[in-house]
């Protein structure tokens, strides 16, 4: 019986690895914080996957509640399904074959990295247990645009994790340098609500007034 389990677990571990190559030592139950965990996830990775929870909707990486959902089904467990999370942030595939963009490596280290893969562990999968971010015109509350921060929503939106920007002190690889392309505030506000190519739409997650800030932000500072 043991020796069973351990194949059907090891067969799951594999099953779940979406892409990566090696998961990192065994995490414990508890490890990692979950709230902070949240907060990170949204920054630095929900602008490449989808999770409910966070409502986050990126489509470059793969949808995160798609890849958990029939593995918690068929029983594995929480501290198992965090493990292989914190695997694949360890181990990413920067190159991936297929020519799309790869994940970034050191997007989050040490105790944030268990905290990320602690809350994606908790809801990946899971009907929705937080509120995810309101959008359109909802998010603004009639704020004029001088009220919004851009360099706040830069950071909320998670537009560090994929790309460089000196002013936001972001190292993002995925995208392109924001440094260098210099846009203006209305080729930026077009983009980000529209998307371009791997880039997705950020049109219905952020209000006219945040887009419009953030692209304000970045074309002000652009080369910084």
């Amino acid at each position: 019986m043991a020796r069973a389990l351990l194949g059907a677990c090891a067969v799951g571990l594999a099953a779940l690895a979406l892409s990566g190559c090696g998961t990192t030592g065994l995490s414990q139950a508890g490890s990692g914080d979950v709230v902070t965990g949240k907060e990170l996830y949204i920054e630095r990775c929900g602008s490449c996957h989808v999770l409910a929870d966070a409502g986050t909707r990126g489509v470059i990486g793969p949808n995160l509640d798609d890849a958990f959902r029939q593995s918690r089904a068929d029983g594995l467990g929480e501290t198992t399904i965090q493990t292989v999370v914190r695997g694949q942030i360890a181990y990413p595939v920067v190159n991936p074959p297929t020519g799309v963009p790869g994940m970034p490596a050191d997007l989050v280290t040490g105790e944030d990295a268990h905290s990320v893969a602690a809350y994606v562990a908790s809801v990946a999968g899971l009907p929705t247990q937080g509120q995810p971010p309101a959008s359109g015109g909802e998010a603004s509350g009639g704020s004029e645009p001088g009220d919004v921060d851009g360099a706040e929503v830069f950071a909320q939106a998670g537009c560090g994790g994929c790309h460089s920007f000196e002013a936001a002190g972001a190292a993002g690889a995925i995208g392109p340098s924001l440094d260098d392309a210099r846009t203006t505030a209305d080729e930026a506000s077009q983009v980000i609500k529209s998307g371009r190519g791997a880039m997705p739409a950020f049109g219905d997650q952020l209000s006219d007034e945040q887009i419009a800030a953030v692209a304000e932000y970045v074309s002000q500072n652009a080369g910084g």
